[in-house]
């Protein structure tokens, strides 16, 4: 799952808290070339990751990652559990150890107990719970039970019939296990820890799925998902699988105990029977995933309710047992090269996705087409950008809409003006982007290193209202719309300024 730069940050949200939801990552270490841990934390600064999970407690990535502030899970190795199922004492000193020694220096934030145990490990799962209340207890007994949550992620496939979501539940199989341990979850105000493929349930839906509703791709009303008892549509397989668990829970009675996403991801290779493992796949899947976090939509079931979730993960693991896809999921190659450039905007300093550090000024999502071309004709005209690659016949012409014209107009200026935030505004309709917007042979100003120093100009406030004809020859730049509607949009953009 491979991304050109990436990700950010977190922050458990938990029922009711969508202003704390996160994004973060998955940090394994199956690589036969494995950076140093302090290589590991200047990636993860430099890509402004706020948080992490880590499939173990080393001590030098603990150690590494102390004064950053970025906040951490650690894990209890499925190898180690039954010990620690066994033993009170044998949880106190993993605690010590791997907590206490390290805390508040890293800031540790949870403790995932084992990974996927009822379906990786199923003979441990008589002493799962046991293992968690034990841990719990070692940071009762060092006054870290508030700062530190304790839980287990668990695998969605536990959940049988999850679709329609409102008629989901666990393995039935599984609920001398799932019982306790939600009572757990309950009583210590922790979070229920799912992992979530869609690319997996999508694979094995025989083309019941389909690849775009995997995606999070925008669908036609007519092709969203119902479900036939609450009425409520579904855009996607993440959200389904989210209000499943919400469901199975609620058919349990726990109802107000969140759901944390620990892994989800998309690979960027697979074999010859995976063709649908791709760098442009893994590249919408993640870039949708995290616009779909940040921008607070929530899930049917709780919407304005984002779900915290890591993103599978950081590297791609070379030394990985299993077919080519199973190697292929991370954001960055082992020498901190991005596989991929994520599609992101308004991620803001939470996300430096692209590892030259360069920005650049597009039209905003969702901005409304009017207002997008009267800026459009500012920045071709008072704000003399020179626009004549937007001429037919020429590199940036094509795509010949709005949004593409004005994602030209708008980062030329924002380099000409120094890369200052104001330079990208636009009366609303532009944002900051570390994704860089160049296509085929149409490249921006920041993909040539201009760095905004274009050269001796004297570039006026975006406040002007001037609408010189001079300033803006329509003739000079044949951008497809005439003269009335030109005129329109310099109206509108002069009557929005004032």
């Amino acid at each position: 799952m491979a991304v050109h730069f990436l990700l950010l940050l977190f922050a458990v949200s938990l029922v009711a808290a969508d202003d704390d939801a996160f994004i973060g990552v998955n940090i394994g270490t199956d690589l036969s070339d494995m950076p140093h841990p302090t290589q590991v934390v200047a990636l993860l600064k430099a890509q402004q990751i706020r948080h992490v999970r880590l499939y173990d407690a080393d001590q030098a990535m603990l150690l590494a990652l102390a004064k950053t502030g970025i906040q951490v899970v650690v894990t209890v190795p499925n190898e180690e559990l039954l010990a620690i199922g066994q033993s009170n004492s044998t949880a106190a000193n993993w605690v010590s150890r791997n907590v206490v020694a390290h805390y508040p220096a890293t800031n540790i934030t949870a403790i995932c107990v084992g990974s996927d145990v009822l379906t990786s490990l199923p003979n441990a799962a008589k002493v799962l719970v046991s293992a968690i209340k034990y841990i719990h207890s070692a940071l009762v007994a060092s006054n870290l039970d508030r700062q530190v949550k304790v839980s287990t992620p668990l695998s969605s496939s536990i959940i049988l019939d999850s679709f329609p979501p409102s008629q989901a539940f666990f393995n039935r199989s599984l609920n001398p296990v799932l019982v306790p341990l939600l009572d757990f979850l309950q009583s210590t105000g922790s979070y229920l820890m799912l992992n979530i493929y869609p690319y997996y349930d999508y694979m094995q839906s025989n083309g019941v799925i389909p690849l775009d509703y995997a995606l999070f791709k925008t669908l036609p009303p007519n092709k969203e998902a119902v479900d036939s008892n609450t009425l409520l549509h579904y855009t996607n397989v993440f959200d389904a699988m989210v209000d499943a668990a919400y469901f199975a829970m609620a058919f349990l009675n726990y109802t107000n105990i969140p759901v944390v996403v620990t892994e989800s991801g998309w690979p960027s290779k697979g074999g010859s029977n995976e063709p649908d493992a791709t760098i442009d796949n893994a590249n919408t899947y993640n870039s949708n995933l995290i616009k779909h976090v940040f921008n607070k939509t929530g899930t049917p079931k709780h919407p304005g309710i984002s779900v915290s979730t890591y993103i599978y993960e950081l590297y791609n693991e070379d030394t990985k047992p299993g077919p080519l896809s199973e190697k292929n999921w991370g954001l960055f190659d082992s020498n901190g090269a991005p596989v991929y450039i994520l599609r992101l905007t308004e991620s803001g300093a939470l996300l430096a996705n692209d590892t030259s550090n360069q920005t650049f000024c597009i039209a905003k999502d969702g901005a409304d087409p009017k207002m997008l071309q009267a800026a459009l004709d500012w920045a071709c005209g008072p704000g003399k950008v020179e626009c004549s690659p937007l001429l037919q016949g020429q590199p940036c012409y094509e795509p010949d809409n709005v949004i593409a014209h004005a994602n030209y107009a708008f980062d030329t200026y924002y380099h000409k003006m120094g890369k200052t935030p104001d330079a990208c505004d636009f009366n609303g309709v532009a944002t900051i982007s570390t994704s860089d917007p160049s296509h085929g042979s149409c490249l921006f100003p920041g993909s040539l290193g201009k760095n905004g120093t274009l050269g001796n100009f004297t570039a006026p406030s975006m406040n002007s209202t001037n609408s010189d004809s001079s300033a803006y020859n329509l003739a000079n730049y044949d951008l497809r719309i005439r003269s009335l509607l030109m005129a329109t949009g310099f109206l509108i953009w002069g009557a929005v300024l004032l």
